[in-house]
């Protein structure tokens, strides 16, 4: 059984930086929650369009059942934003145990950040909705993104838990 982790966040947390880092380091395979979205739901954040809970039902199912997949193999390392609670219920309803780890930034930070990022889908004008939105975690492992991204995989590492 391959361990999953879940690195979540508002879009420009460092979400896929930090997750393509720590898959490295751990030696398992990244994934990326984007990669997973239907056409539709692409388009409308494109156009700053934010997705609605419905948007986002088919896609979390369809993730939960790559994250039973992976854990049934050798595991991996999913970014993906999760914001809500009921999205991370979700993403677990296949009973595979889950390491979140949760890339907390503030709006101004993150807002900076998203303006310079070239050739994203996710527009950042959204940014506020996903805030909105957001549930933070109560059971994960949780990072602040001010520091450098060497860092924030390094404590990652250390908190996650043996198998």
């Amino acid at each position: 059984m391959g361990r999953v982790i879940i690195v979540m966040g508002v879009s420009g947390s460092g979400k896929s930086t930090i997750g393509q880092l720590l898959s490295k380091d751990i030696s398992l395979p990244f994934f990326d929650a984007d990669n997973f979205h239907p056409k539709q739901n692409l388009d409308k954040m494109t156009k700053g369009i934010p997705l609605n809970d419905n948007d986002r039902l088919p896609w979390l199912k369809d993730l939960s059942k790559h994250i039973s997949d992976w854990h049934q193999g050798e595991g991996a390392v999913l970014a993906c934003s999760a914001l809500k609670e009921s999205y991370r219920i979700i993403l677990a309803q296949s009973g595979a145990p889950i390491d979140w780890v949760y890339l907390k930034g503030d709006f101004e930070t993150i807002s900076k950040r998203m303006k310079l990022r070239k050739g994203h889908f996710m527009n950042y004008t959204l940014l506020q909705s996903q805030f909105d939105v957001l549930e933070e975690p109560m059971s994960s492992i949780k990072v602040s993104i001010e520091d450098e991204a060497p860092s924030i995989v390094s404590s990652i590492i250390y908190q996650i838990k043996p198998l």
